[in-house]
């Protein structure tokens, strides 16, 4: 008989959850609002927002009376400034613990320190701490990016992280870091949520059977959730679906753990759970 184990942090984080209850509540009050991109990184969340209304935009435009929905990534200063320029009235869903890493880094960067950022370049939350700043940061996603001439100008730099970044490859780039630039300070920015996420997955995976990690595929955090239970358990397969999965994974296999990104809804993770109860 098979059993099935849930991570207990598994679905949506605080700053997904509250992302989600603003759009709500601000669909069902006014009649334009408008929202830059996804509001989180899954495809079906992303259409459950869109049946309450809020419209989907690609880039600003004049608009009288309209709101803009700020996601919970954040987003870049001028964005802010443009949409009020154009009339929007702003509703601002960023993540309180985005914010947070937004703030370090202005206070670093008056303090005259050169802002490092590790996280993946074109990830709207890292484009959103780089769009908060008034001088040039240094995105740094791997430690190979790390060179001697990269840095030889830099004597003193903090550093802050994307919030879903993996601990361990974080610490390895400090690391490097420190052999370059003489004063390195080190803000680990990596938020509470992520961290017991990646906890419960080094953890949870070495007494499975087999792992599932339910997440959408353009999801930065359920790939890290991934990657780590992946080199725990070669038998881990990353799904955002019941439709993903495939029987033959189950075979001689009874104990399944089940972990899943913090864009991931409960009631996807129920319906996968539900359907490998049913193989």
């Amino acid at each position: 008989m098979k059993t099935i184990t849930i991570t207990k942090s598994a679905g949506f984080c605080f700053g997904v959850r509250r992302a989600l209850q603003l759009a709500e509540q601000t669909a069902s009050a006014n009649k334009k609002v408008y929202m830059l991109g996804e509001i989180v990184h899954n495809p079906r969340v992303v259409n459950d927002i869109k049946k309450t209304g809020v419209i989907k935009i690609n880039e600003l435009r004049p608009q009288h009376n309209g709101i803009l929905l700020i996601r919970a990534h954040g987003a870049p200063r001028e964005t802010y400034k443009k949409a009020e320029k154009l009339g929007y009235t702003i509703i601002d869903a960023t993540c309180p613990m985005v914010k947070e890493i937004h703030s370090i880094a202005r206070e670093y960067e008056q303090k005259k320190f050169k802002i490092i950022i590790i996280g993946d370049k074109k990830h709207d939350e890292v484009i959103g701490i780089k769009g908060n700043l008034e001088t040039e940061p240094i995105i740094i996603a791997k430690k190979k990016e790390i060179t001697p001439k990269a840095f030889y100008r830099v004597s003193k730099a903090a550093v802050v992280v994307q919030s879903t970044q993996n601990i361990d490859k974080v610490l390895d780039i400090v690391e490097k870091l420190e052999k370059h630039i003489k004063k390195v300070v080190f803000c680990n920015t990596i938020c509470l949520p992520t961290r017991l996420k990646q906890q419960e997955i080094q953890e949870l995976p070495a007494t499975q059977d087999m792992m599932i990690i339910i997440g959408a595929k353009s999801s930065a955090n359920t790939k890290r959730l991934y990657e780590l239970s992946k080199k725990i358990n070669p038998n881990t397969y990353w799904v955002n679906s019941k439709t993903d999965i495939r029987k033959s994974w189950f075979k001689n296999k009874q104990k399944i753990g089940i972990g899943a990104g913090a864009s991931t809804p409960e009631y996807i993770i129920k319906e996968i759970a539900s359907y490998i109860r049913s193989i």
